[in-house]
């Protein structure tokens, strides 16, 4: 353990389980610079503070954001890829080029207060803090905000089943309306199926067995979700009745052309 000092500021050099650990105090003052040290040990005997961490943590945000995402875009769907880099442009425009071990509490936090400024809802600033989450906890640093950073209150409305009734009228109302067709063979979908509204929508033909009364549901938010769906005879009789739909409308295109 060795406490040296560079210009105006002191560095510490120290040990832990074999693993070497140097890094800037960020101050010149003799008294901070000791006590930043023993909590820096004891973060790194609880395995708080890894070494490679360290490197990490002295990249800019952007380039750490970039590093963080490449070593877990295997694990990823593209959309999440995709998703997370939409989430990163905000926060890169205000820590792009900020060292990831210069984030401050109050740093996050005036972001959170300039987001809400422009009028960007709770959930949104919530999901891009996730992503700021993820480059904090690989640089071994979310533990100092954990306590501090709170997700922001989101309001949500939880709906209600519909009653056998509306169901019914529903039904009633949407067969006497044409241009309402494809919603209402979704809706005898959703009702008769366990199938989500993405599922219904990632359907391809080739995914309905009509021999066999199944759609096999190939993409879904979890691996979980990719299963086979018998089809009851009202659900069938949609699949079969979209079939028809679709089958004038490719001969109409086809007679046009």
């Amino acid at each position: 353990m060795a406490l040296k000092k560079r210009g105006k500021t002191w560095h510490t050099h120290f040990f832990v389980d074999g693993q070497r650990f140097r890094q800037s105090l960020d101050t010149s003052d003799w008294r901070e610079a000791q006590a930043k040290e023993k909590a820096l040990i004891t973060q790194a005997t609880q395995g708080k503070l890894a070494a490679g961490s360290q490197q990490f943590s002295k990249l800019s945000f952007g380039e750490a954001a970039d590093k963080n995402l490449a070593e877990r875009i295997a694990r990823l769907a593209p959309r999440s890829v995709q998703t997370e880099r939409e989430r990163l442009r905000p926060l890169c425009a205000v820590f792009g080029s900020l060292k990831v071990n210069r984030i401050t509490v109050e740093i996050v936090r005036t972001y959170m207060a300039g987001r809400k400024a422009a009028n960007v809802a709770n959930k949104t600033i919530n999901l891009e803090l996730g992503v700021l989450r993820g480059v904090l906890k690989r640089a071994k640093l979310w533990h100092l905000f954990l306590e501090e950073i709170k997700p922001l209150p989101v309001h949500t409305e939880i709906g209600r089943a519909m009653t056998l009734d509306e169901k019914l009228r529903l039904a009633k109302t949407a067969v006497m309306r044409p241009e309402w067709q494809n919603a209402r063979l979704a809706m005898v979908l959703a009702l008769n199926t366990t199938m989500r509204g993405c599922e219904i929508k990632a359907l391809r033909w080739y995914d309905v067995d009509f021999l066999s009364g199944t759609a096999t549901i190939r993409k879904s938010k979890t691996e979980a979700g990719q299963r086979v769906i018998p089809l009851n005879e009202d659900a069938l009789s949609a699949m079969r009745e979209l079939y028809s739909r679709a089958s004038a409308i490719e001969g109409a295109h086809l007679a046009l052309s």
